[in-house]
């Protein structure tokens, strides 16, 4: 048997690490936006008698288990995302995974979780399984967790496991996602997103800026509280198609973000943001954590190809994305 998953990954347009618990739970009416792009990432499940072989084409590495309890007892590990999703399913009989990542390393664009999506519903699928769409998420984020030890947020799986453009709602009675109707293309011909290089520091994430405002960082909460706001705002924006004002929003959500932890930003990215403004973007922002990674740059209509020359010139790489109406596909055969 040939089993093929493939999902997408995403681009953040507001409200990230509020989707992180406890914190969303500490503002009313929380809410995430986002939406995907066909950057892909892929898993292949070919089943074989016995062993279990582990291959990552993206990142070339590959390791074998003579058997499932011999890769549940191992202790070092080359590939401890796909390991760790094994180990979850459990599958009774061997197997060879490959999985390839289209985005780039600490791209900030949710490749690790959509990664998470694609195993995990490819050996939903293998084992027969039956976990429904919001089992297949929770099971993810908490192996997600497991491997990074610190907590996670929600709101990247969605986008690979739905596509098109989210809105996340988060609160007291759990999550939930709900489809706002964009026009794609549309979209896509306004979006521009740039790779500035892997975060040259690994501290600069969404764990510290949650410890800050759990230990009571007056500064990092009513950072949070502004951005909240933004967010909801994003998400009435969006739904009504008003660019404008999203590229505003957009532009207030990086001005207090960059405020939460120091390195968010770098000169690269500053100059980036500035060159593009001049070029044509209304907006941008990071995509995650920041450090480096991906900046999304909401542009004008007919300003794609002049604010990504801009980009280019000024030392970075651009992306050619769409955004995609579907999440997860899985093949079988054989």
């Amino acid at each position: 048997m040939r089993i093929v998953a493939k999902a997408p990954c995403r681009v953040d347009l507001a409200g990230g690490t509020l989707d992180i618990w406890p914190l969303y739970l500490y503002h009313p009416n929380a809410v995430t936006v986002n939406f995907a792009i066909d950057r892909y990432t892929t898993c292949e499940i070919e089943t074989r008698p016995h062993t279990i072989t582990l291959r990552s084409k993206d990142q070339n590495r590959e390791e074998s288990f003579g058997s499932l309890d011999e890769l549940q007892r191992a202790r070092k590990l080359r590939l401890p995302l796909l390991a760790h999703v094994v180990r979850h399913f459990r599958p009774t009989q061997g197997l060879s995974i490959e999985t390839n990542s289209e985005s780039p390393a600490g791209g900030g664009i949710a490749g690790s979780s959509s990664l998470i999506i694609a195993i995990s519903t490819a050996l939903n699928k293998l084992t027969e399984s039956g976990h429904n769409v919001e089992t297949i998420r929770e099971i993810a984020q908490n192996i997600e967790a497991q491997i990074i030890r610190v907590p996670t947020g929600a709101q990247d799986y969605y986008p690979a496991l739905y596509g098109g453009v989210s809105a996340v709602e988060l609160g007291c009675a759990g999550i939930r996602r709900v489809p706002i109707a964009v026009d794609l293309d549309d979209l896509t011909e306004r979006t521009v997103l740039a790779y500035t290089g892997e975060p040259r520091n690994s501290g600069i994430n969404n764990w510290e800026v949650t410890k800050a405002y759990i230990d009571g960082d007056r500064k990092v909460r009513r950072n949070f509280e502004h951005i909240s706001a933004i967010a909801n705002g994003m998400r009435g924006a969006v739904e009504r198609s008003d660019w404008d004002e999203a590229a505003r929003l957009l532009r207030e959500e990086w001005t207090h973000r960059r405020k939460n932890a120091p390195g968010i930003t770098t000169p690269l990215i500053d100059r980036l943001v500035k060159i593009a403004g001049k070029a044509g973007a209304k907006g941008a922002k990071v995509c995650g954590a920041g450090g480096g990674g991906c900046v999304f740059f909401l542009v004008e209509r007919g300003a794609h190809d002049k604010v990504s020359s801009a980009i280019e010139q000024a030392g970075a790489e651009v992306l050619p994305v769409k955004v995609v109406p579907r999440g997860v596909t899985v093949r079988v055969s054989g």
